[in-house]
């Protein structure tokens, strides 16, 4: 007999963790396998964009994770001097945050433990089956071969994942030309700035520090060996040599901790659910790594499918509520898809057209309205969902706030008493906010009261913007605005 869940998470990754933390907050029990014996020791992902602190700080997260990395004022859009300015975005988080993968998603680990997720690690899935409506997992553990059932099973078990297979979900994309090398390890020499990244005839090239006050990431491209098969070892030689030769100056990179190569290989899925199967991460969506997107797009991923997941099984929304998973989420996918492929064909552009194409290319990112547009749109904080859910009037509305994800700011209690936006959404539950007299914005008409918090307060920071303008504001538990009334 198998054990029965009502949510499986294949793959305990960032993606996987923070699913199933939103879960747990929801009060939902849930399991998550996941095949490596221990977390990983490498670095991986080191950027956190300033929308998915945003989403941790919902769930009153984010300082954790603050204390552990290091604010960067800009980011970049395929290394062009033009570096991309967050300060205009009302958030508390108008940056990037360097921060080594390992330790996010020991942080997220921990926090998963303490809401009583049920973390297997060395549980490898073999075979997915469909059964009864849900699906059933089966494969190898420390005790011997498992069986769990579940209503829901979810894939963020990476490129290769089985759940996607098991659901016949078609991953189309782009096989890839170029082969990066990367190296986490000990600068000898100062760099010139705190980030530095060019591309030249020689290749491209960014260093940027980790985060822990020794090492450094250096990431390159060097066209004299772009063709190289990315299982193909890699040694400090080459990279030191590389990165030499790119940056005309020896930064004596020695004692590494990683290296490894990878390459521009761009997929995305054709559908994220399919029956009781959902995708999320790099199942989803894989790319090169350009501008620090994969792993923030794939917790977002995690958040919109979470409270709606917690919602269905606890019987406060119908369950086509998680269609518009995939009608939100699969767009978010497409424009990742193609913003890094675009990236990815500015930063090889290593002949004099290319060079010359780059150099307008940096002449129009300066532009402020070009620049503010990148900036969202690779931070994420311009991500919008323009569609009602399930009908309703929640949506419907003129406010261009509505779709848009909401900012913190500080509140006014009618009593004096000093609270946050983000605060009264920390229980994951939806929330009206009255900010003008009697003014009511609508709901959606499936749901119920009781999954409401509601409440009365005028904004207490008069800098903030997040507000401006509304008498009564209703904003799902992902953070986004579900409808709005001007005041």
């Amino acid at each position: 007999m198998s054990e029965t869940k009502d949510v499986v998470i294949v793959g305990g990754g960032p993606t996987g963790l923070w699913l199933s933390c939103e879960l747990a907050n929801a009060g939902i029990p849930v399991t998550v396998l996941e095949r490596r014996t221990e977390r990983t020791n490498q670095s991986r992902a080191l950027t956190l964009h300033g929308r998915t602190l945003e989403v941790f700080a919902l769930r009153g997260f984010a300082d954790r994770i603050m204390q552990h990395g290091v604010p960067i004022p800009t980011g970049h859009y395929a290394t062009l001097d033009s570096r991309l300015n967050f300060g205009f975005i009302d958030t508390r988080f108008p940056f990037t945050l360097f921060i080594p993968q390992e330790k996010t998603e020991e942080l997220l680990e921990e926090y998963a433990i303490s809401l009583g997720v049920d973390v297997r690690r060395d549980y490898n899935v073999t075979q997915v089956l469909a059964v009864d409506g849900g699906a059933e997992v089966r494969g190898t553990s420390p005790s011997g071969d498992f069986a769990l059932a579940a209503r829901y099973l979810v894939g963020t078990d990476g490129a290769r994942s089985i759940v996607r297979d098991a659901a016949e979900i078609e991953f189309p994309g782009y096989e890839g030309d170029s082969t990066f090398i990367l190296g986490d390890v000990v600068l000898g020499a100062p760099l010139p700035a705190p980030v530095i990244s060019m591309v030249n005839p020689n290749g491209c090239m960014m260093i940027a520090p980790l985060g822990d006050g020794k090492h450094h990431r250096i990431v390159l491209l060097d066209p004299d060996n772009r063709g190289v098969s990315k299982t193909s070892e890699l040694t400090l030689d080459e990279l030191a040599t590389s990165a030499a030769k790119i940056a005309g100056a020896d930064f004596a990179p020695s004692a590494p901790i990683w290296l490894s190569r990878f390459n521009n290989e761009t997929r995305l899925a054709t559908a994220y659910r399919s029956g009781p199967y959902f995708l999320a991460g790099d199942a989803a969506h894989i790319h090169m790594p350009a501008g620090g997107q994969g792993m923030n797009v794939g917790i977002q991923d995690a958040m919109n499918l979470g409270w709606k997941l917690a919602a269905v099984i606890k019987g406060e929304a119908p369950t086509e509520l998680l269609d518009s998973y995939q009608a939100e989420r699969r767009p978010v996918g497409q424009q990742l898809h193609d913003n890094t492929l675009a990236q990815t064909s500015l930063m090889t552009a290593f002949d004099p057209a290319g060079q010359a194409l780059r150099k307008t290319m940096n002449r129009i990112v300066a532009m402020p309205e070009v620049n503010q547009q990148l900036a969202l749109e690779l931070s994420a904080f311009g991500v919008r969902y323009p569609t009602p859910l399930l009908g309703g009037e929640a949506g419907d509305s003129d406010e261009p706030i509505v779709g848009g994800r909401i900012g913190d700011c500080a509140l006014r209690n009618e009593d004096g008493s000093e609270t946050t936006l983000y605060a009264l959404l920390g229980n994951g539950r939806w929330l009206h906010l009255q900010l003008s007299g009697d003014a009511t914005a609508p709901l959606p008409d499936w749901l119920p009261r009781e999954s409401v918090t509601f409440a009365k307060a005028t904004q207490g920071d008069k800098d903030s913007t997040a507000l401006a303008g509304i008498a009564a504001i209703v904003i799902r538990p992902d953070g986004h605005v579900a409808s709005a009334i001007a005041g």
